[in-house]
Parts: C-alpha cells; sequence; structure tokens
C-alpha cells in the first residue's frame, strides 16, 4: 500500500533550505538537458519495445531511488515522503488534436511496466476527457512528450506552483547529430524539495540507465 513517512526535521540536512525555499523565498527552478539516447534507441529497435514507455520507465526507476522527488507536504506545510511514485503521462489523440492523462503503477520490473503501459497508451489514445480512469491519485508525478519537436529550452508557468513538490518532465523529439541520436529533456522542480545538486544527479543516473538499456529491455 502506497502511504507517506513523515520526514525527521531534527535530524534533516535540508530542513533549513527547505524551510527557506517554502516559505521566505518560494521557488521553482527548471533545467533542460540533451541525454544521449544512442543506446536506447538501438535496444529498442533491436528488442522491438516501445520507446515512450521505455522512457517513462527510466524516469520512474531514478524518481523513485530518491525521497527528495517523492517528496509531499500536508496543509500544516510538514514534509513526507512517498513510499512510491507513480508516471501519470500524456495520450495524444491524433484525430482530435488533444491529450489525455493517465497513470500506471510504477514497477520495477520493466516488462510488467511496459506492458502495462502499452495497453494505457492503446486504450486511451481515443480518450475524449481528460482523466479517463477518474479521480488522480496523490502521489503521481507528471511525464509529457512532445515528440513533434525538439527543444533547448522548456519552462512552465504554473499559478501556484509552489505548492507542486513532486517533479515534472517533459521529453522532446529525437535528433540526430554526429551519429548520436539526442533526446531533450525538461525538467521543473520545487526548491524545497531539491537544489541543483540533486537534480543534476537525477540527469547523471537517467543517462546511466539509458545507456545500460540492453540489460533491462530484455
Amino acid at each position: 500500500m502506497d502511504r507517506t513517512t513523515p520526514i525527521d526535521l531534527d535530524h534533516w540536512p535540508r530542513r533549513e533550505h527547505f524551510e527557506h525555499y517554502r516559505s521566505r523565498v518560494p521557488c521553482t527552478y527548471s533545467l533542460t538537458v540533451e541525454l544521449d539516447a544512442t543506446t536506447l534507441s538501438a535496444a529498442l529497435r533491436r528488442t522491438g519495445r516501445k520507446t515512450y514507455p521505455a522512457q517513462i520507465w527510466a524516469i520512474a526507476s531514478v524518481v523513485n531511488d530518491h525521497d527528495e522527488f517523492r517528496m509531499s507536504v500536508d496543509e500544516a506545510g510538514s514534509p513526507s515522503v512517498w513510499s512510491v511514485v507513480h508516471p501519470f503521462f500524456t495520450v495524444f489523440n491524433p484525430e482530435r488534436e488533444t491529450f489525455a492523462a493517465v497513470w500506471a503503477d510504477y514497477d520495477r520490473d520493466f516488462a510488467r511496466f511496459h506492458d502495462r503501459a502499452v495497453e494505457l497508451l492503446t486504450t486511451h489514445r481515443a480518450a475524449t476527457t481528460m482523466f479517463p480512469q477518474g479521480e488522480v491519485p496523490p502521489n503521481v508525478f507528471d511525464v509529457s512528450s512532445l515528440p513533434w519537436a525538439s527543444f533547448t529550452g522548456f519552462t512552465l508557468n504554473i499559478a501556484h506552483g509552489t505548492d507542486h513538490y513532486l517533479p515534472i518532465v517533459t521529453l522532446g523529439r529525437y535528433v540526430e547529430r554526429d551519429g548520436r541520436v539526442m533526446l531533450p529533456l525538461a525538467m521543473q522542480i520545487h526548491h524545497a524539495s531539491a537544489d541543483g545538486f540533486h537534480t543534476a544527479r537525477f540527469v547523471t543516473e537517467l543517462q546511466g540507465l539509458m545507456d545500460s538499456s540492453g540489460d533491462w529491455l530484455g
């Protein structure tokens, strides 16, 4: 069962940073990088696995490895950490030119997650409502894809965004350059949850998962 564990403020190294960026200087930030998806792209062609579910699983795996990306804050301002957060991702309806948003339970087993995500993408491709699964759980983080465009910068302007503590990830279109396949990725982060160090580590670990994709894609 998904649950939250309160953070022990008396022994939390980031307590002062959390309070500063939550109350004194409410602050979010964005970071856009290019990831080398050459190995991942080749492994996907070899295995026949779907690109978007593989990208989502890799992102969710790194997110779930770190407390700072699973943070929740209650109405009193007390922080806690979810035991698990699930990816909440977009599904494009080409006929209506609209999208739906669906979530899949995160699973450490890539094959199981992949099949579930493919099923959701297929089932809801023709969805006419934004949230076809119904009420959205509180422990989901957002992933969206812009496969029509590559980008070098991407920023979300969110009203009351300083109340949103889970990361938001946006993917762009692959671009080939000098024999490599590059993937734009943008992250929106609450500074109370994570500093630049944590986000940079996320990027490094995600790149590592993509580089080792031949091992987990099957």
